[in-house]
């Protein structure tokens, strides 16, 4: 009988990338085991399409108070027979789990590799990559990836830019989730209007998600869709790839980037920093400021002039 593992990653979706390496090192530690992931129903195309992972089981999330579907989900647990399941969630919701519905599986997570004399607040200040690299590395996973997440694999190679953007762009994610707002940094009209005396032969595009599109219209951008569609993940993979630098608030698309091995740069203010998210790479970079309303455009574009 075939032995499975699981992992749980609920999401978002930087968080999604950056476990990339972690799902890496446990599929080559365990070749021959079968990787379920129990996730969201947003990330099910993600998954379905990593090559690190044999089958999606969707957690809807429902209320703990949803009797019957908290029984389904300690079924799946326990008819599949999980030889162990990586905790990468290490949330409230994933302890519950642990507690109450996973029985005597052995179960790695945050809290359970911490030693006698650790506390799980000093735990969680340390990098989000350099606490997986302590689960996994507890767990007795030899760790070679974890650190250093690659997402190449994501990149839609059919995906066909249109013609009407220049070869040489530069693509911008001036939006944030509504409940992040305070990542946005409000100058981005100003740096749009800089980056076009500075690079003329270079487009400016903005690739919209969900509801993004008409707050999108407001700049004078390219916008790049699929279609008059919101691209996918796998198309945006192929947009910044071929992207000459990619400038983001702390978002989903950063981290992407950052992990396709893109130029980049990251804005961010108060809300954490660069080295706790684990985005910084070779090419991908960071300016931090407590107030991002005094982050000016004038600092924006001579880092990226540096950096180019």
């Amino acid at each position: 009988m075939t032995n499975t593992i699981l992992v749980i990653k609920h999401g978002s979706f930087g968080d999604i990338i950056q476990i990339n390496g972690c799902l890496r090192d446990i599929r080559e530690n365990y070749e021959d085991s079968e990787i379920y992931i129990l996730t969201t129903p947003t990330f099910r195309s993600y998954f379905e399409r990593c090559p690190y992972v044999d089958k999606v089981i969707i957690d809807e999330r429902k209320s703990r108070w949803n009797i019957f579907y908290l029984l389904k989900i300690r079924n799946y647990i326990k008819n599949l027979k999980f030889e162990k399941v990586f905790d990468l969630q290490n949330s409230s919701r994933t302890e519950f789990y642990r507690k109450y519905l996973s029985n005597s599986v052995e179960w790695i997570s945050s809290r359970t590799i911490l030693n006698p004399n650790e506390k799980k607040e000093e735990f969680d200040r340390k990098s989000i990559l350099e606490r997986f690299q302590i689960q996994l590395s507890r767990a007795n996973v030899d760790v070679r990836y974890t650190q250093n997440p690659q997402v190449t694999w994501m990149i839609d190679q059919e995906f066909t830019i249109p013609s009407s953007i220049k070869k040489n762009y530069i693509t911008l994610f001036p939006f944030c989730s509504i409940k992040h707002r305070q990542k946005i940094w409000p100058h981005y009209e100003d740096l749009i209007t800089k980056l076009k005396i500075k690079y003329p032969d270079a487009d400016i595009v903005i690739v919209p998600g969900p509801g993004e599109y008409e707050k999108a219209r407001n700049y004078n951008v390219k916008i790049l869709m699929n279609n008059g569609e919101h691209t996918n993940f796998f198309q945006l993979s192929k947009i910044l790839a071929g992207s000459k630098y990619v400038i983001s608030n702390d978002t989903g698309p950063a981290h992407l980037a950052a992990h396709l091995g893109c130029k980049g740069l990251t804005l961010f203010g108060s809300h954490t920093s660069p080295e706790k998210v684990s985005i910084q790479t070779d090419n991908f970079h960071s300016i931090s400021s407590k107030n991002l309303y005094e982050l000016t455009p004038a600092i924006v574009i001579e880092k990226i002039d540096s950096h180019l």
